[in-house]
């Protein structure tokens, strides 16, 4: 009899975290801003002496997602910093990878991203129109990434993320920082936006 294949994680905070059937009891916050601050967005091929990290990413997404959205509730500014959670354990796969993995990657991103949100005392599923926000916002921070550190031309980057309107990127720009820094950072947007909930 073949034996099964090991389907959960432990992480650092003693918790076993099941991939294929998340709860939200396994799911503590300083796991998933410990696992995003070591996790290098554009495959690390970024400039700088430091990966540039999905937390620092999901960071100047909610930033950004403040400017786009100036009145949106606290819950959505949470949900935009927790939009990549899931990385957290499965990695940061870019879109052609993605594509060519097909739709096992969405549906296990989905489970986890449930399991996260109800942790967080977010719906499961995130309305429509908050998961269009967030993805705007997404694009946008992607548009500065990749014009910023990751060696794209203006004109490149506008072609495949859009190009975005200069009062939403008007003074940020991308400082790479140790993970150690970025996951304290993390955690502290976290607690003060449960905090404000």
């Amino acid at each position: 009899m073949a034996k099964e294949p090991r389907a959960w994680q432990r992480m650092l905070s003693g918790r076993r975290l099941d991939l294929l059937d998340p709860t939200p009891v396994d799911i503590e916050i300083e796991d998933i801003a410990h696992g995003l601050a070591f996790v290098a967005r554009w495959n690390g091929q970024t400039f700088g002496d430091f990966p540039y990290s999905v937390a620092e990413h999901s960071l100047l997404v909610e930033q950004i997602l403040g400017r786009l959205q100036p009145k949106a509730p606290v819950r959505w500014r949470l949900a935009a910093l927790l939009h990549d959670a899931p990385e957290y354990v499965i990695g940061d796969m870019i879109s052609p990878v993605k594509a060519a993995v097909g739709p096992g990657y969405g549906e296990l991103e989905a489970r986890l991203a449930a399991a996260i949100h109800l942790r967080f005392g977010l719906p499961a599923t995130l309305p429509a129109t908050v998961k269009k926000q967030i993805k705007r916002a997404d694009r946008i921070s992607a548009w500065l990434e990749a014009t910023q550190i990751a060696g794209f031309s203006q004109v490149e980057a506008n072609r495949f993320f859009g190009r975005p309107r200069p009062e939403q990127i008007e003074g940020l720009r991308i400082a790479l920082r140790p993970p150690v820094e970025v996951r304290a950072a993390y955690t502290a947007r976290h607690a003060a936006l449960i905090a404000a909930l």
